[in-house]
C-alpha cells in the first residue's frame, strides 16, 4: 500500500488536510485494479457461489472505493478549485466505466444468479437476500442482457452522461459566482440588520468595502424578500433565474442549453436500450410508484386540490399589492415582497423577528436533544478531527450505554467554492463481516449565514427545517443496523421513500416542546414567547397553495420531460414547461426565465424522473410524525418502534413494508394535505 497517499489509509476517518488533488487518480486506479482482479478471481473460482464467498467480498470492495472517492466527492462540492475538478472529472470518468463493466460483467451476474437459484438462498437472512436480489436487478439496469453493438453505445452512454452531469452541475457553481453586485445604502431599504451584516460579510469576503450582492441562496432570499427597492429584486431575480444560460447578465458563458437536450437524449437512448419505452418507465423500475400512471394521477390529484386555493391567494396578494404597496402590475420579482408584507399584516409577524431565538449553537443543542429523548442516542463533540475548513466540527453518535455507533461531520456556512443548498451524504458505510467491523460516517452540510459582527448565525425558521431534514437523512444513515453497504441506511432504499426520515425531522420544529429545547434568545437566553410562538403557527400554511404548486410544477415538469421524449422533436425544454405551466402554474415567469439551466436535482443530482419522490415521500412522513402526535411527541416506544421499523432497516426490505410495520397500516395521501393545511 502506498502510505504517502492519504487516499489509501485505511484510518477511521479521512486525512482531509492531507488530501491533494494530485492523490485522487492513483489512489482510485489502484483500487479499481486491485476490485477488478478481485472480480475475475471470484468468478474463475466455482467454490464462490454462497454469499459470503461472493456478494460478502464486493461489499468488501464498495466499501473500499466508497474510502477513496468519498472524501474527493464532498471536497469537490465544499471546496471546489480548476485542480480538483480535473481531478474528479478524471476519476468520474473511470467509476462510470468501472460500474457498467462490473454492471455488464457476465460471469459475475451468471455467479449472482446462481446463488439466487440455488438451496442456500431461502436461508439467507432478509438483508442478504435483498442483496442478492438488488444486485440481479442493478446487473439488469446496466444492460448485462445486451449483445454488441448495444452494450458498448450503452457502456460509451453513461461515460457522455457522467461528463455532461458533472459539467452541468459546475456551471451552476460558476454562474451563482460569477455575479456580483455592489449596493448603495439608499438599496438596503427594507432590509432587515441581519440581511444587512450577511451582505457586509459578502463585501469583506471579496475583499470589498461596502455591501454586496451575490447569488449565493440566503443572499437571494434576503433581497427577493425584504428589499424595497423594486429594480433591485428585478435584477436579483433576472441574475438568479438566468443562471447558466442563453439569458441574463452572463448570457452564453456558462451555458447549460447543449447539455440539457444531449442529457436527455442519452437518457432515452439509454431506456431504449434496455427495453424501456423511456427514461421515466426505467426510473420507475426501483421506485415505490411504479407506473407513469400512477405518478401523474398522484400529481394531479394534488394539482386539483392546490391550485384553486393558490389562486385564490395570489388573488387576495395581487388586491393587497394593489392597494396597499401601490403595484398595479405584480411581478414575479414582487411575489416573495409582497407576500411578506401580507404576512406582517395579517399575522403581525415576520420571519425576521424569529431570528433571535434561534442562534444556531443553541439549536444544534436542542436537535442533539431531541434525537436523545426520541431515539436514545447523544451526540458528543470530538476534537482535533482533521475537517476540510476551521468552521467543521466532527461528532461521535452514542447509543444509550456509551457505545460509539457512528460520526458525522457537520460544515453549516456558506462560503466561495462551496455549492449552494443543504445536502447529507455519505462518508463512511456500515459493514460488519466476521472481523471487518467499520461505523457509519456523515456529511451534514448546509448554506447558513455565518456569524458576523459579534453575533452568531442566526437562522430563519425555514433554516431550522432545513437543519432537521438533513439531520433526518443523517440519522438513516447513521443509525442503520443492516452490515452491508448497498442495502444499509439511505442505500438500497426506493427513491421516492428515501426522503421520509428528512421531512419527518421537519415536524418537531414547529412543536412546542421540541422549541423549548432551543428557541432561546440569543443575547437574554429567554425561551420564544407564546404570542410569537402562536403567530408563527398560525402563519405556517401562509401561501401554502402557491408554494405546492410550485413544487407540483417541478415535479410534472421532470416527470413528463423525461417519460414524452421524442428524439424526432428534440427535448422541448421551454415548450414543455409552458405547457406545464399551463396545467400547474398561477405565477408566470417572464419568458427569459431559465428555470431548467440551474435545475441540478434532476440534471446532475439524481432525481431524473423523480422529483415527485419529495412530494410522494412527504405522504409517508406525514403519516409517520401523526403517530408521534397520538403518542406524544418524545414517547419512546413509538420512537424506538420508528427507530426499530424505519431507520434501523435501511433498504433491506421494501419502504412499504417497513412503513405498515411501523404504523401498522399502509399509509394515507388525505395526510399530506393536512400537513399542508389543504385538507376538506
Amino acid at each position: 500500500m502506498d502510505l504517502t497517499n492519504p487516499l489509501l489509509d485505511q484510518g477511521e476517518l479521512p486525512a482531509f488536510s492531507a488530501i491533494r488533488p494530485q492523490h485522487v487518480n492513483p489512489a482510485l486506479d489502484r483500487v479499481l485494479a486491485d476490485y477488478r482482479a478481485d472480480v475475475e478471481r471470484l468468478v474463475a473460482d466455482p467454490q464462490a457461489r454462497d454469499f459470503s464467498r461472493l456478494l460478502a467480498p464486493l461489499e468488501h470492495w464498495e466499501e473500499r472505493l466508497g474510502r477513496v472517492f468519498s472524501p474527493v466527492s464532498h471536497l469537490h462540492g465544499v471546496k471546489d478549485s480548476p485542480e480538483l475538478r480535473e481531478a474528479y472529472a478524471a476519476a468520474i470518468e473511470k467509476l462510470t466505466e468501472h460500474a457498467t463493466e462490473l454492471g455488464q460483467h457476465r460471469g459475475l451476474y451468471e455467479a449472482v444468479k446462481a446463488l439466487r437459484e440455488s438451496p442456500d438462498f431461502e436461508n439467507l437472512d432478509r438483508a442478504r437476500r435483498t442483496l442478492v436480489e438488488d444486485s440481479l436487478r442493478g446487473f439488469r439496469l446496466s444492460g448485462v442482457a445486451l449483445q454488441e453493438p448495444a452494450r458498448s453505445r450503452f457502456k460509451a452512454i453513461q461515460a457522455e452522461l457522467s461528463k455532461l452531469e458533472t459539467g452541468f452541475e459546475e456551471a451552476v457553481l460558476d454562474a451563482t459566482d460569477a455575479w456580483t453586485r455592489p449596493l448603495e445604502e439608499a438599496e438596503l431599504a427594507g432590509l432587515p440588520e441581519s440581511a444587512r451584516r450577511m451582505l457586509r460579510g459578502q463585501a469583506r469576503d471579496k475583499g470589498r468595502d461596502g455591501w454586496l450582492a451575490t447569488l449565493k441562496g440566503p443572499v437571494v432570499q434576503a433581497l427577493l424578500t425584504y428589499a424595497d427597492t423594486r429594480a433591485l429584486r428585478e435584477e436579483v431575480y433576472r441574475a438568479y433565474n438566468t443562471r447558466a444560460s442563453d439569458q441574463g447578465p452572463h448570457a452564453g458563458q456558462f451555458d447549460n442549453g447543449e447539455r440539457i437536450a444531449r442529457i436527455l437524449a442519452l437518457r432515452h437512448e439509454a431506456a431504449r436500450l434496455l427495453g424501456f419505452p423511456s427514461k421515466a418507465h426505467l426510473s420507475l423500475a426501483d421506485k415505490m410508484a411504479g407506473t407513469p400512471e400512477r405518478v401523474l394521477g398522484f400529481l394531479r390529484e394534488l394539482v386539483a386540490k392546490a391550485r384553486p386555493v393558490a389562486e385564490r391567494e395570489l388573488a387576495e396578494l395581487r388586491e393587497f399589492a394593489r392597494a396597499e404597496l401601490g403595484l398595479d402590475d405584480l411581478q414575479p420579482w414582487d411575489v416573495s415582497w409582497a407576500s411578506e408584507k401580507l404576512r406582517q399584516r395579517r399575522f403581525d409577524f415576520s420571519e425576521e423577528q424569529l431570528k433571535p431565538w434561534f442562534p444556531l449553537p443553541e439549536v444544534m443543542r436542542g436537535l442533539f436533544t431531541v434525537a436523545e429523548r426520541v431515539f436514545g442516542v447523544r451526540l458528543v463533540e470530538r476534537s482535533g478531527v482533521d475537517t476540510w475548513h476551521p468552521d467543521v466540527h466532527y461528532f461521535d453518535v452514542l447509543d444509550a450505554d456509551g457505545t460509539v455507533r457512528a460520526g458525522v461531520y457537520l460544515d453549516h456556512y456558506a462560503r466561495t467554492g462551496k455549492r449552494g443548498g443543504a445536502w447529507m451524504d455519505v462518508c463512511r458505510s456500515r459493514l460488519r463481516d466476521g472481523e471487518a467491523e467499520y461505523r457509519p460516517v456523515a456529511y451534514l452540510t448546509c448554506n447558513f449565514p455565518p456569524p458576523a459582527e459579534g453575533k452568531p448565525s442566526l437562522l430563519t425558521h425555514d433554516d431550522v427545517v432545513t437543519l432537521f431534514h438533513e439531520f433526518g437523512h443523517g440519522l438513516h444513515h447513521l443509525l442503520t443496523e443492516v452490515d452491508w453497504p448497498s442495502v444499509g441506511g439511505i442505500s438500497g432504499v426506493e427513491w421516492d421513500a428515501v426522503e421520509l426520515p428528512s421531512q419527518f425531522m421537519e415536524n418537531f420544529a414547529w412543536k412546542r416542546e421540541a422549541l423549548d429545547l432551543f428557541a432561546k434568545h440569543w443575547q437574554t437566553g429567554e425561551r420564544l414567547p407564546d404570542d410569537l410562538y402562536a403567530k408563527m403557527l398560525a402563519a405556517r400554511h401562509f401561501h401554502a397553495g402557491l408554494f405546492l404548486v410550485r413544487q407540483l410544477e417541478f415535479a410534472l415538469y421532470d416527470f413528463r420531460l423525461h417519460l414524452e421524449y421524442d428524439p424526432a422533436r428534440g427535448p422541448r425544454t421551454l415548450e414543455l414547461l409552458e405547457e406545464v405551466r399551463d396545467e400547474v402554474a398561477v405565477v408566470r415567469p417572464p419568458a427569459w426565465h431559465r428555470f431548467p439551466h440551474a435545475f441540478t436535482h434532476i440534471f446532475a443530482g439524481g432525481y431524473a424522473a423523480g422529483y415527485y419522490s419529495y412530494l410522494w415521500a412527504e405522504v409517508l412522513s406525514a403519516d409517520a410524525f401523526a403517530a408521534f402526535e397520538e403518542a406524544g411527541i418524545f414517547d419512546r416506544a413509538t420512537g424506538e418502534r420508528y427507530r426499530r421499523e424505519i431507520l434501523a432497516v435501511g433498504g433491506s426490505r421494501p419502504a412499504l413494508e417497513s412503513f405498515v410495520a411501523f404504523r401498522g397500516r399502509e399509509p394515507e395521501p388525505e395526510a399530506l394535505l393536512r400537513s399542508y393545511g389543504l385538507a376538506a
